[in-house]
């Protein structure tokens, strides 16, 4: 089976590439102390600090498992592209229909996706939305909160 394409700007491989060599250099060792810490203080079988740094070592083993897949699946977004369609990692203005305030949007990957500095997801119901239109297209996005109405005003 085809592995999901994780769409990346440069600077979200970056800050993955920096998490998993922290990961793998620096939690490592501290999680293996304190498991050693934890075995000489006696019988492991009632030890919560053993169980504690096994538990957070499978946590650390299993985000550097993670993190190596996304990399290796990773799709680079090409932020100085100029379109005149909305795609993975545009710049996107939108006006909202009885609303004056302009609000713009990167599109990215769902690994970077962070709503409230105005990143959102390819996946995400505005972002799906918003893909593959030009200046002057009007979506309406089904939402929680109910529909929004959005009109493309601006794409970098």
């Amino acid at each position: 089976m085809a592995e999901k394409p994780i769409f990346l700007t440069p600077e979200g491989r970056a800050k993955l590439e920096a998490e998993l060599e922290n990961l793998r250099t620096v939690r490592r060792a501290e999680v293996a102390e304190r498991i050693h810490s934890a075995k000489e203080e006696g019988d492991i079988m009632e030890n919560s600090a053993y169980d504690e740094a096994k538990n957070e070592q499978a946590f650390v083993e299993g985000r550097i498992m993670t993190i190596e897949q996304m990399l290796k699946n990773a799709v680079m977004i090409d932020e100085t592209r100029v379109s005149d369609l909305v795609g993975v990692g545009s710049f996107v203005t939108v006006l909202e229909r009885g609303d004056d305030d302009e609000e713009v949007y990167q599109i990215v990957g769902s690994a970077e996706a962070d709503p409230l500095k105005g990143r959102i997801s390819n996946e995400s119901p505005v972002g799906k939305a918003l893909l593959g239109k030009r200046i002057g297209d009007e979506v309406s996005v089904k939402i929680p909160d109910g529909v929004r109405h959005l009109k493309v005003t601006e794409i970098r």
